[in-house]
């Protein structure tokens, strides 16, 4: 009998080659908590046949008692909700309007500052207006063209003279000895100029004397400057005819220089305000009340001859030329 020399194989892998790794085994508890597929399907399934019936009963279909008393389970919930969620949801729009609110608020308040501003100097620009209008009137009046100009500077007390300054001189053609006016009547004439102002005497100076005359008579007299800006008493008449009384209330105006140096005539200077008799010189008094108000000076008119077109000038005609 043959025997069989061949030999024997092992069940435990040999060093020649790697072991082979068992396939993963699937737990069966990882599934525990998933539905089935075939639960997934009939759900999905029964929904679509829900949808179905519903859309084709319309009005009477059958899901609708289902479909209302699931609302009336869900929508208390979802109020209930909304309300706790709206307040914080809408924190970013409060922000956004809190500044467009504000931005709003400044916008108002810089618009009701302008506005202010503007009603402010609304009652500057027609005092303004009015002594235009005022000059334009007088040139009229006293039958003379003016070169208007705007005071700049009062004189100091110091210099013991009641002065102002303005802002035209020889370039708008002044010269000294020119008669200057406001719209309301007389306020002196011009001492001293330079190419650009002029220094104006007030006739309420104690070295100012000026021709008058009383409108209604006629009468002539001699119109003194008697205190500084702001006093009674500041002008003085005391007429030619000692024998005549001055009435109070009677208006004054200038009589009038030769060649027009320093007054021209018929511009008003103020009216009588009181009379009193000078017994040591047996004649009568009357303090003037001056026409311009002297402490609010603004405006004046130089008065220079008619047709003068080289300088800003307002005509007889009221009519001006820059």
């Amino acid at each position: 009998m043959a025997i069989d020399t061949r030999p024997i194989r092992s069940s435990s892998p040999g060093p020649a080659g790697p072991a082979r790794r068992p396939a993963p085994q699937r737990d069966p508890g990882d599934d525990r908590g998933r539905p089935s597929r075939s639960l997934v399907v009939a759900l999905l399934l029964a929904c679509a046949t829900l949808m179905v019936v519903d859309e084709a009963g319309g009005d009477g279909s059958p899901v609708a008692a289902i479909r209302a008393g699931v609302g009336e389970v869900v929508g208390p919930v979802q109020a209930g909700v909304a309300t706790v969620v709206r307040p914080v949801a809408g924190i970013p729009g409060a922000f956004r309007t809190n500044d467009q609110l504000r931005q709003q608020v400044e916008d108002l308040e810089a618009d009701v500052a302008e506005k202010d501003a503007l009603l402010a100097k609304a009652g500057y620009d027609d005092n303004r207006l009015a002594a235009l209008d005022g000059l334009r009137a007088l040139a009229g009046d006293i039958g003379y063209a003016l070169v208007p100009a705007r005071m700049i500077a009062i004189g100091p007390a110091q210099s013991f003279s009641s002065t102002i300054t303005i802002d035209a001189g020889s370039d708008s053609g002044l010269h000294p000895d020119m008669t200057v006016v406001a719209a309301q009547g007389l306020v002196g004439r011009i001492t001293s100029v330079t190419s650009h102002t002029a220094t104006v005497l007030l006739i309420v100076d104690d070295t100012s004397n000026v021709g008058g005359r009383i409108g209604d008579n006629m009468e002539i007299g001699f119109v003194k400057g008697k205190g500084a800006l702001g006093t009674d008493d500041r002008l003085e008449m005391e007429l030619a005819d000692r024998n005549v009384v001055p009435k109070v209330g009677q208006e004054v105006l200038t009589r009038g220089s030769e060649g027009g140096a320093p007054y021209v005539a018929g511009v008003p200077i103020g009216t009588v305000g009181k009379v009193y008799e000078s017994v040591r010189e047996t004649s009568y008094r009357a303090v003037i009340v001056p026409a311009v108000d002297f402490t609010a000076l603004d405006l004046v008119g130089v008065v220079v001859p008619s047709g003068t077109y080289d300088h800003r000038v307002i005509e007889v005609d009221g009519s001006m030329h820059p």
